[in-house]
């Protein structure tokens, strides 16, 4: 088997079983969408989806890719050690019963150990951007349709340049709270996206949605090419004919600003359900 070449630092961790400093590895507080590879031989073993932030110094994974990574009892006879279960590199440890996440799992893993491949080099992807309300319930149903990569809530539409929260929800801003949507297009295509925006939510009501009133709980599509503003017009147009008095607004894109951490997939860490969005089949 052909392996990547290695300097002495990885050879070091990844061949003699040793440890990156804490807080200094380059995956430690690394938050964009994509799959880590083994450095030695490139096999897949980690999504980004599983990462989580355990604010030990070092890439903390909830779950594996399916046979990616094999447990082995430490030298010290306590600790479990993980290894690619490809070639055998060594990874970090695995540690249980801590309360991190759901799953109450974490893989302590050394970013020397890894490569990062986003998601936009992985597939050919489209991105659709969306306003209807809170945007923890829009997200809760958008991550769960086939065929969607990736989803990241923020804001979009304002003023102002990296807004916070609390900058959005004075209402001084002008922004929307959205959810950004990576698809794969063989999957599912932006029609079909852009429908289930407009079954999750309500999109004939002004500025607000169920007890949420605000600007920043308009319902509104940011376009990203021509394309998608003439399907959503369109879908628009048959809610119209439906009798649907629709508000929702057709925007083009500005910048979107990613929301704070303690947003991201909010009800999927709470263990909550969406208190002001459901699904209704409106087409």
């Amino acid at each position: 088997m052909d392996y990547n070449k290695l300097n002495k630092e990885e050879e070091r961790v990844i061949l003699h079983k040793g440890t990156e400093r804490p807080f200094t590895g380059i995956y430690e507080n690394f938050w964009e969408k994509g799959v880590y590879s083994c450095k030695r031989c490139g096999a897949r073993l980690y999504k980004s989806d599983d990462k989580f932030d355990a604010q030990c110094g070092w890439p903390s994974f909830e779950d594996e890719i399916p046979g990616a990574v094999t447990r082995l009892t430490d030298d010290d006879g306590v600790r479990t050690e993980i290894q690619c279960s490809n070639c055998g590199a060594h990874l970090g440890h695995v540690f249980l019963g801590e309360g991190f996440t759901h799953k109450n799992t974490r893989h302590c893993v050394n970013s020397i150990s890894l490569n990062f491949t986003p998601v936009e080099q992985m597939i050919k992807t489209e991105t659709a951007i969306f306003a209807g309300g809170c945007f923890w319930g829009t997200q809760y149903y958008m991550e769960k349709a086939k065929g969607v990569i990736s989803t990241e809530v923020g804001y979009i539409g304002g003023k102002k340049d990296n807004p916070s929260y609390e900058d959005v929800c004075s209402g001084s801003t002008g922004h929307a709270e959205a959810v950004k949507v990576v698809f794969n297009p063989n999957l599912i295509s932006y029609e079909e996206v852009a429908k289930l925006f407009f079954e999750i939510h309500y999109p004939t009501q002004i500025n607000k949605l169920g007890p949420d009133i605000g600007l920043q709980y308009r319902s509104e599509v940011f376009y990203l090419n021509d394309e998608q503003k003439k399907i959503t017009e369109q879908l628009i147009d048959r809610l119209k004919q439906k009798g649907l008095k629709v508000a929702t607004k057709v925007t083009e894109a500005a910048t979107f600003w990613s929301a704070e951490e303690y947003h991201q997939e909010y009800y999927n860490k709470n263990g909550h359900q969406p208190y002001c969005h459901k699904y209704t089949k409106r087409f």
